[in-house]
């Protein structure tokens, strides 16, 4: 590498992280384009082969992922397309044009039906965190999660523990929502959103986007993908944005995110390369998210400590269900005595 290109990896590793800001000066605006333009560098850099990447896992398997983790060497629901059981086969009353409109702003602000409709399917309370949700948990409470980025929207990266700042929630969030309208955009919070879902009173929602992209995926030196077919812009490209040296681990049920050249080239698909000649870094572990999360786990010493950490956290929710049922029962107890009352003096 050139003593020129050595400073600007130095500089791009030193560069702290965006935040989303309302009104961009012309400063942040000239800085946002040169992060842009060295990741479209860095990209086609790597795409032709002009920079090869340094090999740093000593296999391309899940122990060798665990070993590299251990080295110190790295910082640290039903699913939608399975089909005749996934979240899209279930909407096809709606006639969606194709699967993904249900989560595209356009279609949504004409047809916002389906989308609230599958809100009411998986809105925060219904389910619990699982075992990867929990095992994300402990890579943060370990100080080594950079940060998740999700395309769920069930708030159970939330409910296992995590945090706004050590989330990007791509497809929004139950946490909160916002106005549509561009000249409003006034927040509103969960209790409201859930009122709205349940009486079936179709409120707008605002998709927010993040710029953290452009400082997350340069410094990161291990990115875990799970449960996704990496088909969906723009978080299919998410996975080309690390340095040429960082691996991959892909744990799902099928082998994804491989394109061909010419797609690679434009970040449509993650370039993702398992099995050919020249693969040195991309990790593929063929299992539910929880069997490989539990299985990365047993490999790194922490099965037990995540064992016991799902069995805790699990309790505590089992725990407020059953508080807030008994007070609904009381409630509706008062309620139904109230009404006998009145109904006696009326005799």
């Amino acid at each position: 590498m050139s003593e020129e290109a050595s400073k600007r990896a130095q500089e791009e590793a030193d560069t702290p992280d965006l935040e989303c800001q309302s009104d961009d000066s012309s400063d942040e605006g000239d800085a946002s384009g040169d992060t842009e333009m060295d990741f479209l560098r860095s990209l086609f850099s790597r795409t032709l082969g002009l920079s090869p990447g340094e090999k740093v896992l000593d296999e391309l398997t899940l122990d060798g992922v665990a070993r590299y983790i251990l080295s110190g060497k790295s910082a640290g629901i039903p699913d939608f397309r399975s089909p005749g059981t996934g979240l899209y086969a279930n909407l096809q009353k709606y006639n969606l044009p194709y699967p993904e409109a249900i989560f595209q702003i356009d279609y949504f602000k004409k047809h916002p039906e389906p989308f609230f409709a599958l809100a009411r399917e998986l809105y925060p309370g219904q389910f619990k965190p699982t075992v990867c949700h929990y095992f994300m948990r402990m890579l943060k409470d370990k100080g080594l999660l950079t940060r998740c980025y999700s395309q769920n929207i069930d708030t159970l990266e939330r409910v296992a523990g995590l945090e706004g700042e050590d989330l990007i929630e791509a497809h929004g969030t139950f946490h909160t929502s916002h106005c549509v309208s561009f000249l409003c955009r006034k927040e509103y919070s969960m209790d409201w959103m859930q009122t709205k879902i349940f009486s079936e009173d179709i409120p707008k929602l605002k998709l927010l986007s993040s710029q953290s992209t452009f400082s997350d995926f340069p410094r990161c030196d291990l990115l875990i993908i799970m449960g996704t077919s990496l088909q969906v812009q723009p978080f299919a490209s998410l996975v080309s944005r690390v340095s040429n040296s960082c691996p991959r681990l892909l744990i799902n049920m099928e082998k994804t995110g491989q394109s061909e050249f010419g797609m690679g080239l434009f970040s449509f698909g993650g370039g993702m390369d398992f099995d050919s000649d020249k693969a040195y870094r991309d990790v593929a572990h063929l299992s539910t998210c929880d069997d490989g999360c539990m299985a990365l786990a047993e490999l790194l010493g922490w099965k037990e400590e995540l064992e016991q950490m799902v069995k805790r956290e699990h309790a505590l929710i089992d725990s407020k269900d059953a508080k807030k049922k008994d007070k609904e029962a009381s409630q509706n107890s008062k309620s139904t005595g109230a009404e006998a009352g009145k109904s006696d003096k009326t005799e």
